[in-house]
């Protein structure tokens, strides 16, 4: 049985980039290794990750909160790959095409928040209606509480 996040579209993207980030952190300084290679690499791991944990949880409203942990680590990846870059450690080649592979990440990860928030929505509103039926058969009124006329 194939896991429900392997579906994601997104989930892949972001599972190409991690794989991606570990390639051109290859060729950072050795001083960097357990400072911004370890940083960088965690938080494109983190994408795919939190992604496989929301997508295996209990309805969009835990989704959502998954979701926005990987957008959260989209922008920390994304200031790392800025540093890296003013420091010298990825050419401007390099730098733009792993940008452009983040920012499309980033507003696929925007786009299914805002389904899981829909979906979210729609289904309240199904069970707000199924609750209103509920409530209005067993509604207590002030006329129902009145005695009976007919009994006397």
């Amino acid at each position: 049985m194939e896991k429900p996040h392997k579906q994601l579209e997104v989930w892949k993207k972001s599972m190409e980039l991690a794989v991606k980030i570990y390639d051109v952190t290859r060729s950072f300084p050795e001083s960097e290794k357990y400072g911004l290679v370890s940083q960088m690499r965690r938080s494109a791991v983190s994408i795919p990750s939190n992604l496989a944990e929301g997508a295996a949880r209990q309805g969009p409203a835990e989704f959502v909160r998954f979701v926005h942990i990987a957008l959260g680590s989209c922008s920390e990846l994304d200031t790392q790959l800025d540093l890296s870059h003013r420091l010298g450690y990825l050419s401007v080649e390099t730098w733009e095409a792993v940008n452009g592979k983040l920012e499309e990440i980033d507003r696929m990860l925007i786009g299914l928040r805002n389904s899981l928030r829909e979906r979210q929505s729609r289904k309240k509103g199904v069970k707000g209606k199924k609750q209103a039926v509920k409530d209005e058969a067993f509604a207590v009124t002030p006329n129902s509480l009145a005695p009976d006329s007919s009994l006397s």
